[in-house]
């Protein structure tokens, strides 16, 4: 078993099932915020319960609530639609690589958003299944979900090897020269990564209302770690200070990323994402982002206080 694993069984028994297993670069990179979701009820279990009380089988787990699905105010493009759904993003990737070389924004920015989601299984492909094995072997609360997560992963992944070397760094510099080409979430990413193209108040305010005018569900989302915790005590311009500086602000850009047309479904890259790497998981695989959300991470009467983040985003008007 390796170190990485070891570390998760050890808080499986702590935490009495809990999953709280992550890769040391996925955890560096994840946004202030996201801190909330990774100790939400649902990735933990009952609040209160005992030490290793709680070892149900998931097939016992009640379904958790779940929220209207609203259709998304716009389409994805093709190209972000195949990255979500190709069964093999290495073939998708090469094909990237040919419009990205010709200096296509949306191109680059995608092979970027490629290699980030292939990375912890590409660096060590064998090590990386031996892991998944295990924790399925665990047979405790959680593990079902978070091996379905990582199945997929490896699945998408597949051709993926250490030569291609997907590290931190070199997403970094592909992500520079994709925000130089024009990507604006690349550009936004770069912000919330804490290496904008410019380090000046005047660039952070114009960027965020360009991300804002946009309606670009990738840009907002790409933002969004940048608008948590680490905004705090920053101004944010224009209309939007309140939608800026706290774990709720940057859920908020999330969930209006998914409203304005990021794919946020149970399958999606973000949930699979936060489930493989982080052990972020919903024990309902039904729950798309939002739901998972509202029933984890935000209390009830910060619900409305949310929402209303999300209208003043998005432009739309509240409903009924």
């Amino acid at each position: 078993m390796s170190l990485r694993l070891m570390a998760a069984a050890a808080a499986l028994v702590l935490l009495g099932g809990a999953l709280v297993y992550a890769h040391r670069r996925h955890a560096e990179a994840l946004p202030i915020g996201d801190a909330d979701l990774a100790q939400a009820p649902v990735a933990v279990g009952p609040a209160g319960g005992a030490v290793g009380a709680d070892r149900a089988s998931d097939s016992a787990i009640s379904p958790a609530p779940r929220r209207p699905v609203r259709a998304p105010l716009r389409p994805p493009s093709p190209l972000r639609q195949q990255f979500e759904q190709t069964p093999d993003l290495y073939s998708f990737a090469q094909s990237l690589r040919l419009r990205a070389e010709a200096g296509e924004p949306e191109a680059m920015w995608l092979l970027t958003r490629v290699y980030d989601y292939c990375a912890n299984y590409s660096n060590a492909p064998v090590d990386y299944r031996n892991d998944t094995r295990t924790l399925e072997a665990m047979k405790v609360r959680g593990a079902a979900a978070m091996t379905a997560a990582r199945n997929r992963v490896s699945e998408r992944c597949a051709r993926f090897a250490p030569d291609d070397a997907l590290g931190y760094p070199m997403i970094l510099v592909k992500r520079v020269e994709a925000a130089q080409a024009g990507s604006l979430a690349a550009e936004a990413s770069l912000l919330s990564a804490g290496k904008p193209l410019e380090k000046t108040d005047d660039y952070r305010r114009g960027l965020i209302d360009r991300v804002l005018r946009s309606k670009d569900p990738e840009a907002f989302m790409a933002l969004s770690g940048g608008m948590g915790l680490a905004a705090n005590g920053r101004s944010a311009g224009f209309d939007y200070q309140r939608v800026s500086g706290t774990q709720f602000a940057e859920l908020a850009w999330k969930l209006a990323a998914c409203r304005l047309g990021q794919d946020c479904g149970p399958d999606s890259s973000l949930m699979t994402s936060y489930c493989a790497n982080g052990g972020i998981c919903s024990q309902d695989p039904q729950q798309d982002f939002a739901s998972f959300v509202y029933d984890a991470a935000i209390p009830r009467q910060g619900a409305e206080v949310v929402q209303e983040m999300i209208y003043s985003l998005t432009g739309e008007e509240r409903t009924k």
